[in-house]
C-alpha cells in the first residue's frame, strides 16, 4: 500500500493533468494542502518534493510552488511505457496489433540489436490510443531471444512492457531516443485518422536490459496534437544531448 505522501503526490499529479492547476499557476500553500488532506506539513513537503524531482513544479524556498509542466507532457523516463504514462494522467491506454511477422534481420537490425544479419526477428506494427482515440504508431523490431514471448501477447494488450515483466521478468532498463518530425504517409494517416502529410513526432529508440542487452528498436510516430515531450534538466543532471539532424 502506498505511503500517504505518495497518494497525495499522485492526486496532485492528476489535478495538474486535469489542468486544475495550469502551467504558471501556484499550488496552494503547504498549510492549506495539509489541512485539505488532513496530514502534517512534513507529509505535504514529501509529496511536493516528488513533483519537484519530476519537473512538474518549481522549487522556491519560502514561496509557493509554481506549476512548470502538465502530465500531458511525457518525460524521457516514461518513454519506455506508454500505458504507465497514460495511467499517470488518468487516461486509458489501448493497443492493437495491425501487423506482425518474422523477417530476417537487416544490417540495421543487426547493428541495433547486436545480432547476426538474417537472424529471424519479430516486426510488429501497433496502434496505441488514449481513451479510444489513436495517437501513436509503433513499428517495433524485437530481438530473437524475446520475440516468442512478444508474439504470445494478445493483440489488444494495453501494455506489452508490463506483460513481458509479468511473463518473463524482463525489465526495460535503458533507452536511447532520437526525436524529430516527419510527414504522415498514406498508411500513417489512415491508421491515425489524420490528413496525409500531417506533422508527426517521431521517436526512434533502442531499449536494453540492465545488462545492456538490446531488447527492441522502434520507430514511434505520435500525432503532434495529442502528445508532447519535455526535458527537465539542471546543473546537476542533464539528460539532453544536442545532435545535428541526419
Amino acid at each position: 500500500m502506498p505511503a500517504r505522501h505518495e497518494e497525495i503526490a499522485e492526486e496532485l499529479r492528476r489535478a495538474i493533468g486535469r489542468e486544475e492547476y495550469t502551467v504558471g499557476s501556484l499550488l496552494p500553500a503547504e498549510t492549506d494542502l495539509a489541512a485539505h488532506y488532513g496530514v502534517s506539513r512534513g507529509t505535504v513537503r514529501q509529496a511536493v518534493a516528488a513533483l519537484t524531482a519530476e519537473g512538474l513544479i518549481g522549487s522556491r524556498q519560502g514561496a509557493r510552488r509554481v506549476v512548470l509542466a502538465s502530465r500531458r507532457s511525457q518525460s524521457f523516463a516514461e518513454l519506455r511505457s506508454f500505458a504507465q504514462w497514460a495511467r499517470a494522467m488518468g487516461r486509458e491506454a489501448s493497443g492493437h496489433v495491425v501487423a506482425q511477422e518474422y523477417l530476417p534481420a537487416t544490417a540495421e537490425d543487426a547493428v541495433l540489436l547486436q545480432l547476426r544479419e538474417r537472424t529471424p526477428v519479430l516486426h510488429v506494427l501497433r496502434v496505441r490510443g488514449l481513451d479510444g482515440e489513436p495517437v501513436l504508431l509503433e513499428r517495433t523490431v524485437y530481438a530473437d531471444w524475446i520475440s516468442a514471448a512478444v508474439a504470445a501477447v494478445e493483440p489488444e494488450c494495453p501494455s506489452v512492457t508490463q506483460r513481458l515483466f509479468e511473463d518473463t521478468g524482463l525489465v526495460f532498463a535503458y533507452g536511447e531516443h532520437v526525436i524529430d518530425a516527419v510527414a504522415a504517409g498514406a498508411r500513417d494517416a489512415e491508421l491515425l485518422g489524420v490528413r496525409r502529410t500531417s506533422p508527426l513526432l517521431r521517436v526512434r529508440r533502442v531499449t536494453t536490459t540492465r545488462e545492456g542487452r538490446p531488447v527492441e528498436w522502434s520507430d514511434d510516430r505520435y500525432r503532434s496534437d495529442a502528445v508532447s515531450f519535455s526535458v527537465h534538466n539542471s546543473t546537476g543532471s542533464n539528460a539532453l544531448a544536442r545532435k545535428t539532424a541526419g
